[in-house]
């Protein structure tokens, strides 16, 4: 039976050692801090010009993190990547011939790639927050507001639950050109195209981008149903049900 902490490294290791993994993880830094300080500084530069109900309340921090609507896309296809490369090359064949417990195999990857979104992810966020305030200049919020503390770690948490949630989907497809051909279109043309369908548009909220997306709200939009917590809990909901499949699939099929 093999070790969980030889497995843990075995992961680890597969990680730093495919370069497109690492690459989007960069990607979605450089994606999420630079979109936020761009759209930071054009808002203050035409902030006279907004209407009085976009200047009051003014949600600083959103603003600054507004580049997660794009990070999104690497931090997807960074789950996909670092799941589906096995499946892609046939190395998934020699992991489990290395981890015969499928369920020590799934859960050192999930954990691993899981701890690794999530520092990325509150670096990015806390980051791009920090730049973004410095843009909006005399605009701008602190940490120590209410509520802006909370939107920032709860922005860390959402990009980690959408990777873990890509990682499911990924075991389920066994394909990594099948999952971001469903992913990508789902995330970036489906929700959101649904989301303005009236019919349509209560169910839609509880996608998992959508409900999770509720969490980096400090000033409340009116477009969830639910507080930010409740959207974070529906998204990690969505991922562990990702997650869930994606086992019973690596469980009961063959590499």
């Amino acid at each position: 039976m093999a070790a969980f902490p030889a497995v843990l490294q075995s992961e680890w290791t597969k990680v730093r050692s495919i370069r497109s993994t690492v690459w989007t993880l960069v990607t979605t830094f450089l994606i999420v801090v630079a979109m936020g300080f761009a759209i930071s500084l054009l808002t203050r530069l035409n902030f006279a010009q907004f209407t009085e109900h976009d200047r009051n309340p003014f949600d600083a921090t959103n603003t600054s993190l507004s580049g997660i609507a794009l990070g999104e896309l690497a931090i997807v296809v960074f789950g996909v990547l670092a799941v589906g490369n096995e499946y892609a090359s046939g190395m998934i064949r020699v992991s489990l011939a290395a981890v015969p417990q499928r369920g020590v195999l799934m859960g050192a990857k999930t954990a691993v790639l899981g701890v690794l979104a999530l520092a990325v992810s509150l670096v990015t966020v806390f980051v791009a927050f920090f730049v973004g305030q410095v843009a909006l200049g005399r605009y701008n919020t602190d940490l120590g507001r209410p509520n802006v503390l909370r939107a920032v770690f709860g922005a860390g948490c959402y990009l980690t639950l959408l990777c873990l949630f890509s990682i499911g989907v990924t075991m389920m497809l066994r394909s990594q050109v099948l999952s971001l051909g469903i992913l990508i279109p789902f995330f970036f043309l489906v929700s959101p195209i649904l989301s303005i369908v009236p019919v349509v548009k209560n169910v839609v909220r509880y996608f998992p981008d959508r409900a999770g997306s509720a969490a980096l709200q400090v000033v409340p939009t009116g477009d969830h149903p639910y507080g930010p917590w409740t959207g974070l809990a529906i998204c990690a909901a969505w991922a562990a049900a990702a997650l869930i499949g994606g086992y019973l699939v690596l469980k009961h099929r063959d590499a």
